[in-house]
């Protein structure tokens, strides 16, 4: 299960983030796992709990935002949402996508007293 890796770095980096600014406690954080980003936002949720306990982050709220997949098709040039790599381009049907969004994981916002 990778998500858990993933949690435990997060924890770091929220961490190390409050006791370098003086930050008694994290409220909440909100992270940004994109649809293509293979990532399952429910392990992050589950393992982000088990990671948190005695930091900074214990007992705060996880929020998720989901953006979804984008991609650029090369064979007709429109810009289009995706639910998946394997996904045909919808105005045209081609497969030559370039995908442009996303994938992300990233700590977007940290709550904190």
């Amino acid at each position: 299960m990778h998500e858990m890796a993933l949690c435990q770095r997060i924890i770091e980096i929220v961490d190390e983030t409050a006791r370098s600014q003086g930050f008694s406690r994290i409220v909440s954080v909100r992270l940004e796992i994109g649809a293509l980003s293979s990532v399952e936002p429910e392990a992050i949720a589950f393992g982000f709990d088990v990671a948190s306990r005695n930091t900074a982050a214990e007992g705060c709220r996880l929020r998720i935002d989901r953006p979804p997949g984008q991609a650029y098709c090369i064979d007709c040039g429109d810009s289009t949402v995706i639910a998946s790599r394997s996904d045909p381009c919808p105005r045209c049907g081609g497969y030559q996508l370039l995908v442009t969004g996303g994938e992300e994981l990233r700590v977007m916002e940290l709550e904190v007293e």
